[in-house]
């Protein structure tokens, strides 16, 4: 048995309807919180699913705060514009409510409103020195599964990203609320579900921390999500199906962040850094393109989660891994999003652009079960163009 070590956030509440009780909540958990601010995006404030949170919050005698401003792989300028609004606006507690973009600026505007530290010192691995605000986190897509993770992303130049990874970031309580997710379009629904099914794949393959608990969450989530993703994006008023998708990339989410994303993910930030390509959306254009090229180092484990994602699959390893394969090309042609690198707009002269980027990933290249080499990362794009 190999020695791991295993964090994750100290409070889930995973229930339909869990929105509405949210002060009460903060209450109980932060007694004496009177300032909160929530976090969000200008798209999930209009569809007016914010008003909930907000209501349930301001019952128990909170004044509540947004900051909407929150944009896709968030620029370092609204990070700190955020936390800026949060000093002068004596807040308390932080609330992200979104997608990871919004999630993932709430972990940063904490950190930064509650110490003194700059934002360019905390990039990098266990770089977060001071204490944060109490931090909450309420995701409405089923995808990233930021509200559970311990790393923040920032685009820090016109196409280049940072991580912030610290326990720090780590927020008090995640709350798993569908209602908040119904009326996410189809595609959205589907390029954010394989998403998540990405992060349990690639926590269940990584080379360096994979370990018991992680393996038996991405195995669980993959389970929810290959059962419900189909579902949701055909009927998005699915409530089970959609509180399903929830718990699934929340459970992908703490696999990954305890055994990280590898080449899938390294290939698929500069599609999304260049071309403005969708997170969820660039992981699923080079994701079984990726499967193929790692199927020599990671036959045995591709074939155990087919036992889950598509369970009538048989024969030898091989064959079931390859089957592994199949389905989540599949379910991506199935729910409608895009399957080729020229449907986002890249052209093949583009392709050495991305190669020679997606081996800037290092980080997460050291995590791919298969070394992987400049030319492998050519042919892995050509492959999916």
């Amino acid at each position: 048995m190999p020695a791991f070590s295993f964090t994750t956030v100290s409070s889930i509440v995973s229930e339909p309807g869990a929105a509405l009780r949210l002060g009460q909540l903060v209450a109980e958990r932060f007694p004496g919180i009177k300032r909160v601010l929530m976090v969000t995006d200008p798209g999930f404030l209009r569809t007016g699913l914010v008003e909930t949170p907000r209501v349930s919050l301001e019952r128990q005698g909170m004044q509540v705060l947004t900051y909407s401003d929150v944009m896709a792989d968030p620029p370092e300028a609204v990070v700190l514009a955020a936390a800026e609004f949060a000093r002068k606006n004596g807040s308390e507690l932080v609330i992200g409510i979104g997608g990871g973009s919004s999630m993932d600026v709430a972990k940063l505007v904490a950190v930064l409103a509650g110490s003194e530290q700059p934002l360019a010192e905390m990039y990098g691995i266990g770089k977060v020195t001071g204490q944060r605000l109490p931090l909450i986190q309420v995701p409405t897509t089923a995808g990233t599964g930021s509200e559970v993770t311990n790393i923040a992303i920032v685009t820090t130049g016109e196409t280049t990203k940072m991580g912030v990874v610290s326990p720090q970031l780590y927020a008090d309580l995640a709350l798993l609320d569908a209602n908040l997710t119904i009326g996410l379009p189809p595609v959205v629904t589907a390029a954010t579900g394989i998403d998540a099914m990405v992060h349990a794949i690639e926590a269940y393959t990584s080379r360096h921390k994979k370990n018991p608990l992680s393996d038996m969450l991405a195995r669980q989530a993959l389970s929810l999500l290959s059962a419900n993703l189909v579902k949701a994006c055909e009927n998005g008023h699915d409530l089970d199906a959609r509180q399903a998708m929830l718990l699934g990339a929340c459970l992908a989410g703490q696999a990954f962040s305890n055994a990280p994303v590898a080449a899938v993910h390294a290939l698929a930030y500069p599609i999304g850094g260049i071309f403005h390509v969708a997170h969820g959306l660039s992981n699923s254009l080079v994701l079984p393109h990726v499967l193929r090229f790692n199927l020599p180092a990671a036959t045995s484990h591709y074939a155990e989660l087919a036992g889950i994602v598509v369970p009538y699959a048989s024969g030898s390893e091989e064959a079931r891994a390859q089957a592994l394969i199949v389905a989540m090309q599949q379910i991506a042609k199935i729910t409608g999003v895009e399957t080729t690198l020229q449907q986002v707009g890249i052209t093949e002269r583009d392709l050495d652009r991305l190669a020679d980027d997606a081996m800037l990933q290092t980080r997460l290249l050291g995590n791919n079960p298969r070394e992987l080499t400049r030319e492998d990362a050519r042919a892995i794009y050509a492959a999916a163009f």
